[in-house]
């Protein structure tokens, strides 16, 4: 669309900067990434003189000014805080719902994929999560590879082009003493049952957990991944890029920076990645202000290096019905707050502005009814139809766990949208009638 500026094509990984001396406590990462990562990301600044007020187009384009010069500076900082500020009113709406149309058009998308969540045994402990299991605690699986298989083998016969694989951190995820070999040997499994899907796949979380148990470079990781069919990664684990919010929340999680470190080693091996926001639970104004403005640096740094970078934006509303009681006692709500969440779609379309044209709500957090109602606050795309969704089904979200493709149509063409299938890279499939 006009005034867009557009990622470039991406072939294989591109040159990077020369090395530079790392920190302790970063050793799987490259020196280079571990050194952008900590200046690319964007810490909260003071809370400015910024107060709740109507947002309009020329504070819009103060802002797209500062973000263009530089998502990181002064400037940047108060725009971005004070549109974190203001209210969802209809100005706000309608100007999301403007940029929308002229960074991507009004065409509704969405893909037909797979979940898989091959194991729920974790050693972590995310005060959020109600997926994690101890591998003898009631609810605790592992499905083995020929369940997998057979998964994978059932979605390529629904008419998927996707599976999105993620698990939670088990050091017994192993293959003669590799994770690096049990994860490629997963993923040779998958496109032996399911030639030619799409393998969207391990977090940030993960591929950090794989090099730290093998004691490799995370380098060495995605090169061994990339080798045996990996096709994107997730954005998850993000949660919030502030370490106030992430020492509350997920303390035993990768940190901001090893965050974004290692998304640039992603993206600079010739990957793209999606970028995500779980929000609604400790979060202040200030850290989702930080935390959309350090994607948008990432996503400037990727393009100048001709790297694709992330694909969409996702909303994650926080779910909290399964929480621990003292979170949830924090939060005071178990459900999202649609209104809340609708606003802060309508805040993150206006500051990811042309850097991020795809934006896409949860269905499964909001239901599809809000999901639907988000394509109106900024959004053009739906997600995946999943066909099976544990995470989020297990912390009590009620938005269900698999959506057909002709429920997704018929929630675009409700809202007067025509809509069509796509690629995990939002290519396109086969044009739907709408």
């Amino acid at each position: 669309m006009a005034g867009s500026p557009s990622p470039p094509a991406t072939g294989g990984r591109q040159p990077i900067p020369p090395p530079v001396t790392q920190v302790a406590g970063a050793r799987a990462l490259e020196p280079w990434a571990w050194q952008r990562a900590g200046a690319l990301l964007v810490s909260p600044g003071p809370a400015c003189a910024a107060v709740s007020a109507p947002w309009t187009h020329q504070r819009q384009r103060v802002l797209e000014d500062a973000l263009a010069a530089d998502p990181s500076g002064a400037p940047a900082w108060s725009a971005a805080l004070a549109l974190l500020l203001a209210p969802g009113d209809g100005a706000l709406r309608e100007l999301a719902d403007q940029r929308r149309y002229q960074w991507v058009g009004d065409t509704v998308t969405y893909v037909v994929n797979r979940n898989l969540n091959v194991s729920n045994h974790c050693l972590k402990h995310c005060s959020f999560c109600a997926f994690r299991r101890d591998p003898d605690q009631a609810g605790a699986y592992w499905h083995g590879l020929d369940e997998l298989q057979r998964r994978a083998a059932e979605a390529a016969a629904a008419g998927a082009t996707e599976l999105c694989v993620q698990s939670g951190l088990s050091p017994a995820a192993r293959r003669d003493g590799s994770a690096l070999a049990y994860a490629t040997g997963l993923l040779q499994a998958l496109h032996e049952a399911a030639p030619g899907l799409h393998l969207h796949a391990f977090s940030p979380q993960e591929l950090l957990f794989i090099a730290e148990m093998d004691q490799l470079p995370l380098q060495a990781v995605l090169d061994g991944l990339i080798a045996a069919g990996l096709g994107s990664v997730p954005g998850t684990a993000a949660e919030v890029l502030t370490d106030r919010v992430r020492q509350r929340l997920c303390p035993e999680k990768l940190s901001a920076r090893q965050w974004c470190a290692v998304l640039l080693q992603v993206h600079c091996s010739g990957l793209a990645s999606t970028a995500t926001l779980l929000a609604g639970h400790l979060e202040a104004p200030g850290d989702r202000a930080a935390h959309l403005l350090t994607l948008v640096a990432l996503q400037q740094w990727a393009w100048q290096h001709g790297w694709r970078g992330f694909s969409e934006f996702v909303l994650l509303p926080f779910i909290g019905a399964a929480a621990p009681a003292a979170l949830r006692q924090k939060v005071g709500r178990d459900q999202p707050d649609r209104q809340a969440m609708l606003t802060l779609t309508a805040q993150a379309r206006l500051l990811l502005g042309p850097w991020f044209v795809n934006h896409q709500p949860s269905w499964v957090k909001l239901t599809l009814a809000g999901a639907t109602e988000a394509l109106g606050w900024g959004c053009n795309d739906l997600g995946g139809t999943l066909m099976e969704e544990t995470i989020t089904r297990m912390a009590g979200a009620e938005g269900g766990s698999s959506q057909s493709p002709a429920a997704l149509e018929a929630a675009a063409v409700g809202v007067g949208r025509p809509v069509r299938r796509r690629t995990t890279l939002y290519g396109p499939v086969i044009p739907c009638a709408a």
